[in-house]
């Protein structure tokens, strides 16, 4: 499927892009439907804190002093004054704090977003823009930016959306050398060529160290170019979000009424499904 390749101002720019096969073109049928309520369920269920807590009859404060005799009142049989029938008396069978997660297979994650992308792709609800920046977080950066792109449902400002963007990976911090402690009993030279050995291990870690923190704040500089700058843009616009492509989820894709992919997520995005 090949699908036109827009700039920032929604023009096209004469160019067309392949979408792979095997994440946007699956044939859909009604075993996928149940896949992608799994997906949904789950992602809807991680969303849920789970702190819900009410007090039971043996966690309120008071007396604990029957309230008059079993027998020969003419009244009901009362136990004490925090029975769950008076006000201000224990909850029957109270919610308690519990953890709302549910697990689904990889496998059955990976089908649910490729047949969420190809359930849009088939209804030609993906727009391809190629990369693009911001000089500084503004809104109305990104709405003239999504005011510039019209659909068949509307303008795209007045719709919902979801722009998918591929931001540079960390850096890897650097693995520490192990110490060699299995060197007790050894002969005297092979105790000094094991511990020379790890000392230039532990030289190599300091320098990869020094690279590795200033290869952070390189990236720091660019994310904030490529990332950062359009997500704080979007923050306040209600029918708009943006996410990393290798955080895509089947709600989302579902939830918006347009997916905008920029030319690089593709290949993150068949990278992270296709394994």
């Amino acid at each position: 499927m090949k699908v036109q390749v827009i700039d920032i101002n929604g023009k096209s720019l004469g160019r067309e892009v392949e979408l792979p096969q095997e994440v946007f073109g699956l044939e859909l049928s009604n075993n996928h439907e149940h896949v992608v309520y799994l997906a949904v369920k789950q992602y809807l269920a991680q969303q849920r804190q789970g702190t819900h807590k009410a007090k039971e009859r043996n966690e309120i404060s008071g007396s604990t002093r029957k309230l008059h005799r079993q027998k020969g009142t003419g009244g009901s049989r009362k136990g004490g004054i925090k029975n769950p029938l008076y006000r201000g008396g224990g909850r029957i069978f109270g919610p308690r704090p519990r953890n709302y997660d549910m697990k689904i297979n990889k496998k059955v994650s990976r089908l649910a977003r490729i047949a969420a992308l190809s359930s849009k792709a088939f209804e030609n609800r993906i727009i391809i823009v190629d990369d693009f920046k911001f000089e500084a977080p503004k809104t109305k950066s990104f709405i003239n930016f999504l005011s510039s792109i019209n659909t068949e449902k509307g303008n795209l400002s007045t719709l919902k959306s979801i722009l998918l963007l591929n931001p540079p990976a960390t850096p890897e911090f650097p693995k520490p050398p192990k110490f060699p402690y299995g060197i007790r009993g050894r002969k005297i030279a092979k105790k000094e060529a094991i511990l020379s050995s790890y000392n230039n291990e532990v030289k190599a870690y300091e320098s990869s160290l020094i690279q590795y923190q200033n290869e952070v704040v390189a990236h720091e500089d660019v994310i904030d170019d490529v990332f950062n700058n359009i997500v704080l843009s979007c923050r306040n616009i209600p029918n708009a979000d943006v996410i990393a492509a290798k955080d895509l989820n089947v709600y989302q894709i579902l939830n918006s009424d347009y997916l905008i992919i920029s030319e690089s997520s593709i290949q993150k995005i068949k990278e992270t499904l296709i394994k």
